[in-house]
């Protein structure tokens, strides 16, 4: 009641993996040396690992919307016809970024809460044979929904245009099977799955894509990836790196890669199936009932509740930080994460807290009732056998 640990319960930035947060203190390394370099093409290969693919990979030293932008800047010319798919803020993103570039953008617009349908696509590019690129979010974490990447990739892939992908929240939480699909461009961040903070952004190139970048005359500078590539090809990078955050990364990869992507992935859709069944319990409804990802889970407030009420609260009383709903959801949902460093244990922790909240402001909740049905797909999953002393 008197302490209270602060608890990061959002979908970026998430919990810290402690080992890779004690590497951080070892920081004090140049970065043109062969020391530094063994430790950057130790990450490198590990991320390729961690993400499936044998494409080229890089890592930018910026937040994962600097991949965003790089990924408009190296791969088009002005005017170029692209599609976006957009059924959040973050969806928004890729549209502005598209326009903010000069590019000629068709928007699919879908109402917060649902995706673009993979139908929807394969006719949009059939009436516009032109369309060099297809931009969606994998997980969009403002609404908790999921786009069905595997289909979409599928309808690009028998397209000259390129499948770019912003994995973001994606990686990590549910498959993407890069090579198999024909992600030709996906991205990631360092906070989300990845477990360390901000600062890195990561993007995989396909062949596709690459030929595509050497007919691109948009202008670009530190986002230029032809010259990143060269650099990476020998151990290092275009610019200063972040140094402290590599060698984080690096000893977050060997973690998840002797985990296996597969049991991350598995453990985010477990922690996401169990807060579903719980605000069913709570009688609570979700806002992306139709199309649910695994990186976050949002929840909409009974009537009359404003979200900000929820999210104070856990601050206040128990030093969590949940996220409020984004753009015009702010004050109606509220929405927890499942990436990365995070466990049942973790999840008992706020649900019991939310049912606490609930009946402090004034929704009929049956204490425990929430907390048993997280319980209950523990129980199914990870309690089959017995522990022996």
């Amino acid at each position: 009641m008197h302490i209270k640990k602060q608890r990061l319960l959002t979908p970026g930035p998430t919990p810290l993996y402690p080992p890779a947060l004690h590497a951080m203190m070892a920081s004090d390394v140049h970065h043109r040396t062969q020391d530094f370099i063994k430790i950057q093409a130790s990450a490198m290969q590990g991320l390729k690992k961690a993400m499936g693919t044998s494409n080229d990979t890089l890592i930018l030293t910026a937040s994962g919307s600097g991949a965003m932008e790089a990924s408009v800047s190296n791969f088009f010319s002005m005017k170029d016809k692209v599609v976006v798919c957009s059924a959040g803020k973050f969806g928004e993103r890729w549209a502005e970024m598209v326009q903010a570039f000069g590019l000629d953008a068709i928007v699919l617009t879908e109402p917060y809460g649902s995706v673009v349908s993979p139908e929807r696509l394969a006719e949009t590019l059939k009436a516009n044979p032109d369309v060099k690129g297809v931009f969606i979010q994998a997980s969009e974490t403002s609404t908790g929904a999921a786009h069905d990447v595997e289909a979409m990739a599928k309808i690009v892939r028998e397209t000259p245009a390129i499948f770019i992908v912003d994995a973001i929240t994606g990686l990590g939480t549910m498959p993407l099977k890069i090579d198999e699909w024909g992600i030709d461009i996906c991205i990631g961040g360092s906070q989300k799955s990845f477990m360390i903070p901000p600062g890195l952004a990561f993007i995989s190139v396909s062949p596709k894509a690459w030929a595509l970048n050497a007919n691109s005359c948009m202008p670009r500078y530190y986002f230029d990836l032809k010259r990143e590539k060269k650099m990476a090809d020998k151990g290092e990078s275009s610019w200063t790196p972040n140094t402290s955050h590599l060698i984080a990364l690096n000893v977050a990869l060997q973690y998840i890669n002797d985990l296996g992507m597969d049991k991350l992935i598995e453990n985010a859709q477990l922690l996401a199936k169990a807060t579903r069944h719980a605000a069913a319990a709570l009688d609570l409804e979700l806002f992306s009932p139709n199309n649910p990802g695994s990186s976050v889970t949002a929840i909409k407030t009974p009537a009359g509740m404003d979200s900000g009420l929820i999210v104070k609260g856990f601050r206040t009383h128990f030093g969590a930080i949940i996220a409020n709903g984004q753009g015009s959801m702010q004050g109606k949902i509220f929405r927890m994460a499942h990436l990365g460093y995070f466990d049942f244990a973790d999840m008992f922790a706020v649900i019991a807290g939310l049912e606490l909240l609930l009946q402090q402001n004034g929704h009929p909740v049956e204490l425990g009732k929430g907390v048993a049905a997280v319980q209950k797909v523990y129980a199914e999953v990870a309690m089959q056998q017995p522990v022996t002393a």
